[in-house]
């Protein structure tokens, strides 16, 4: 069972960390390694699509990390096998982070330098795959990221979307023991989030929290005034997430101020809950937030549930502030290199068996566990200070 006051905490005190899988990525393998490094890490939700297949993978990966739990306070992580929470992401239409790159292989010319190849971050494009025996693009580890299109010299990727189905979203929620949803909205699609809203909130009381998605546009605080009118009164948490610049973020420093820039605009909004950046988050985003004083000083220790959760990051006696920072395609690439070590392991040796767990290699296992907390432990220095 998860521990209710770990993440609630976190969001209370403004170091709130969140590990995006990906709301297209299905690459179970992935998944579950990444939840296991980012969970000893620290991590206080894990977001993945909401794919039953995937959220087993990173149930699992939850399991491992608490029966790694006194390990990890051996090392020097500040972990207590408390588990984050385990949300999935749904949206009320079209949106980039659920869809799939594609393309037919057998179009490609003999001489293309193949730049889409090489520009993926998910490595989800391969030619005569030695692996998967394949070309093109491997659907489960696509995250719908784009940057293949424009760079294809034959203009021939393409992609294709997918929306949530309502009715099928409550028996998800109800069945597969997730913490959490994420819905992805935007401007101007007020019905249709009400439709999908309609489909989970006879459910919603079970949820330790809900997130809403957003990116900028023209009436946008309007907007989400209007979808806080329609889902209250809540009693569960409930997060503002600014899509600043989405699935960007390790493209290079400059792309986490468009999460900054929104972020601040929804503070000054004022309204009831959490604000929460992500979209082009990286590196530099808590250094950021912190040169410009939008993350509070750890508080003393307070009640984690009720009406306190609303009041904390609206409350006169402080100043607007950042609750957390939710880390997608910059977190992932953070890992890949020691990922692409364990896939190239079981590629290698044909002793070992097919999806070679991350904990069975001790060392890879806690270089990644490092390289998670070097992300993790930039926000949750708040705490210490």
């Amino acid at each position: 069972m998860t521990d209710l006051f770990a993440p609630l905490q976190s969001l209370k005190q403004g170091h709130w960390f969140k590990l995006i899988c990906g709301a297209s990525f299905q690459h179970l393998p992935a998944v579950r390694s990444l939840t296991l490094a980012y969970t000893l890490a620290g991590a206080d939700c894990i977001d993945v699509a909401a794919d039953p297949a995937v959220i087993a993978a990173a149930q699992a990966g939850l399991q491992v990390a608490k029966s790694l739990a006194r390990d990890a306070q051996k090392r020097g992580f500040d972990y207590k096998g408390n588990s984050p929470f385990l949300m999935v992401s749904l949206n009320d239409g079209e949106d980039p982070h659920f869809r799939k790159a594609e393309f037919h292989p057998t179009e490609c010319a003999t001489d293309c330098p193949r730049p889409c190849e090489r520009i993926c971050p998910a490595q989800a494009i391969v030619f005569n795959s030695i692996k998967e025996d394949f070309s093109g693009v491997v659907s489960e580890k696509c995250y719908g990221c784009g940057r293949c299109i424009p760079i294809c010299p034959y203009d021939i990727i393409y992609t294709s979307s997918y929306v949530s189905t309502p009715g099928a979203i409550a028996p998800l929620v109800m069945s597969t023991g997730v913490d959490a949803v994420e819905i992805h909205t935007q401007v101007g699609r007020l019905a249709e989030f009400e439709r999908l809203w309609q489909a989970i909130s006879p459910w919603a009381d079970q949820l330790k929290l809900l997130a809403i998605s957003c990116p900028d546009g023209e009436g946008m605080t309007d907007y989400l005034r209007a979808i806080y009118d329609l889902i209250a009164p809540l009693k569960n948490a409930l997060i503002w997430q600014t899509d600043g610049r989405p699935m960007s973020g390790d493209i290079g420093d400059g792309t986490t101020l468009a999460a900054v820039k929104l972020g601040q605009k929804v503070l000054a909004a004022k309204l009831p809950g959490y604000v929460q950046l992500a979209g082009g988050t990286n590196s530099y985003t808590v250094a950021k937030l912190k040169a410009m004083g939008l993350l509070k000083r750890a508080e003393g220790a307070g009640g984690a549930g009720g009406a306190t959760i609303f009041s904390s990051p609206s409350s006169p006696s402080s100043l607007p502030s950042i609750s957390g920072v939710a880390y997608g395609s910059y977190a992932r690439v953070l890992l890949s290199p020691i990922l692409e070590q364990l896939e190239n392991k079981e590629v290698s040796n044909i002793n070992i068996k097919a999806n070679l767990s991350l904990e069975e290699d001790d060392t890879l296992l806690w270089q990644a566990v490092e390289l998670a907390h070097s992300l993790v432990s930039q926000i949750k220095s708040q705490q210490e200070r």
